[in-house]
């Protein structure tokens, strides 16, 4: 489920994220104005705060329904663009990226076709977008918002905050009951943890009494679930570099080892379908450039695919 959030501006609605598109979307929606008397040319606005699917894929369809102006910020935009209207995915330089993390040819297949699913849940895709100035206020529900700029789960998520009532919110960025995935993607940033570790310590000066997340429920004890994340990835750091060091024991003169290796053994995969393998390979990745930028580890591509091993 994805936490979708109506603001009542007094002359019209703003929506905060809408959903991945399938008809389970669809009669949610229709239901959710019907019960509050919404009509759906009251709804002027649509914001996203990504561009994941869970959050962008209904902005086409809510948008064809009321005529609202969709908003994104700039970053988020030219994802959207690039992944979900070109389909970048099927590109070569993406299939390259998950070569080389490891994936044997059948997983890749499942994984591009996966994806290609994915996509048809974000159509029909917006007529037009309005990009979101994360310098500028942002007036949404009667209150003034500073959007703020979050990355790390996704490169330019934007979440809101309104110093004035204490609340944020917050996207994906700070999650309840799970560590939102922070992943390296083809075409995405080159460092996503680093990014997000940054975000979290400048997120965690800030007065937050109540946070809205993306998922799960809201969020009262603010710095405490920070601080929870930061350590998090701490352990999951020591885990990867521990996992390195063992895995090449193993192989002894063989080659190092792959992120899909790191990541099997990090991850319960008996457990995990495809998509769920995307993820953790994506979040291996993440944490294995973090280490090789920290000089813990050392990576190098052989013949395309990219290996790590401990420093000598």
């Amino acid at each position: 489920h994805v936490n979708c959030y109506l603001l009542d501006d007094g002359d019209g609605w703003t929506i905060l994220d809408t959903g991945l598109h399938w008809p389970a979307a669809e009669a949610g929606w229709h239901q959710a104005l019907q019960a509050l008397r919404i009509a759906p040319r009251q709804i002027r606005r649509i914001v996203l705060t990504h561009m994941h699917p869970d959050h962008f894929g209904m902005a086409g369809y809510l948008q064809e329904m009321t005529g609202a102006a969709i908003f994104v910020g700039a970053v988020e935009y030219a994802a959207i663009e690039r992944i979900w209207i070109r389909d970048s995915w099927r590109e070569a330089a993406a299939v390259d990226f998950w070569r080389g993390a490891g994936l044997d040819p059948q997983l890749l297949q499942t994984v591009t076709e996966q994806v290609a699913a994915l996509r048809r849940r974000t159509m029909p895709h917006p007529a037009n977008f309005v990009i979101l100035d994360a310098h500028q206020p942002f007036t949404m529900g009667g209150r003034s918002f500073q959007p703020l700029v979050a990355p790390g789960h996704s490169d330019g998520q934007l979440i809101f905050y309104s110093s004035q009532d204490q609340l944020l919110l917050c996207g994906d960025q700070v999650l309840e009951r799970i560590t939102p995935n922070i992943g390296l993607w083809p075409g995405g940033d080159a460092t996503p943890l680093q990014r997000y570790l940054n975000s979290l310590a400048e997120l965690r000066q800030l007065g937050v009494t109540l946070a809205l997340p993306g998922h799960y429920a809201p969020l009262t004890l603010w710095h405490e679930r920070i601080a929870t994340l930061q350590h998090h990835h701490e352990l999951r750091l020591a885990a990867m570099l521990a996992a390195v060091a063992q895995l090449n024991r193993e192989a002894r003169h063989g080659p190092p080892c792959t992120a899909l290796a790191v990541a099997r053994s990090i991850f319960n995969f008996a457990r995990f379908s495809e998509h769920e393998i995307r993820f953790a390979v994506a979040e291996t990745l993440a944490h294995l450039v973090h280490l090789v930028n920290q000089r813990l580890l050392n990576e190098e591509i052989d013949h395309g695919i990219r290996r790590y091993r401990i420093p000598s």
